[in-house]
C-alpha cells in the first residue's frame, strides 16, 4: 500500500455492531467470546475458563449496553450480583447467536499487532488482579458456520 493513502480505522467494532444487531433482528440471543488475557477486560474473576469468557449481551440481559470503536461497557448480574463489564474491542474474539450457534469469528486485522486495536482510546484501567479459574463445568461451544 502507497504511503499517502490515510489509515483507515478498525472494521473490528463495524462487525461487532452488525452482527448483533442482525442476531438481536432475528429474534436470537447474541454472545460475545472475550479472551479475558487481554489488558483492560474487566469481568467478574469466576467466570473466566482457560483464558476466556462468554458475555451475553442481549439488551434484556444486560443494562446500559454501549458499544463504540474501542470499548465495550455494561453492567450485567454474575451470581445475583450487578457488576460492571469493560471490554475493549480487539479481546472480542467472536460473536454467535446463542441459539443457533451462528455468527462470526472476528479476523485479526492486518497491520496491528494483537491487543493494538483502538490504541489511544481512554478505556478502564487496567489495575483488575487475574481471575481464579471456576470448577469445571459445562462448556461454550462455537458451531463453524460455511
Amino acid at each position: 500500500m502507497s504511503e499517502d493513502v490515510p489509515r483507515m480505522t478498525s472494521y473490528r467494532p463495524y462487525l461487532l455492531r452488525a452482527l448483533t444487531e442482525w442476531i438481536n433482528d432475528n429474534g436470537m440471543t447474541p454472545h460475545i467470546l472475550v479472551d479475558a488475557s487481554v489488558p483492560g477486560v474487566q469481568v467478574p474473576p469466576g467466570v473466566v475458563r482457560e483464558g476466556k469468557v462468554v458475555l451475553n449481551i442481549a439488551d434484556r440481559a444486560v443494562v446500559g449496553l454501549h458499544i463504540d470503536n474501542a470499548w465495550i461497557g455494561f453492567t450485567a448480574r454474575f451470581g445475583g450480583v450487578s457488576q460492571p463489564v469493560s471490554v475493549p474491542v480487539n479481546a472480542v474474539l467472536a460473536v454467535y447467536a446463542r441459539e443457533t450457534g451462528q455468527g462470526m469469528v472476528l479476523p485479526e486485522e492486518a497491520g496491528l499487532p494483537p491487543g493494538h486495536e483502538g490504541e489511544g482510546h481512554d478505556g478502564p484501567p487496567d489495575d483488575t488482579t487475574p481471575p481464579e479459574p471456576p470448577p469445571a463445568g459445562k462448556r461454550p461451544h462455537l458451531r463453524v458456520v460455511k
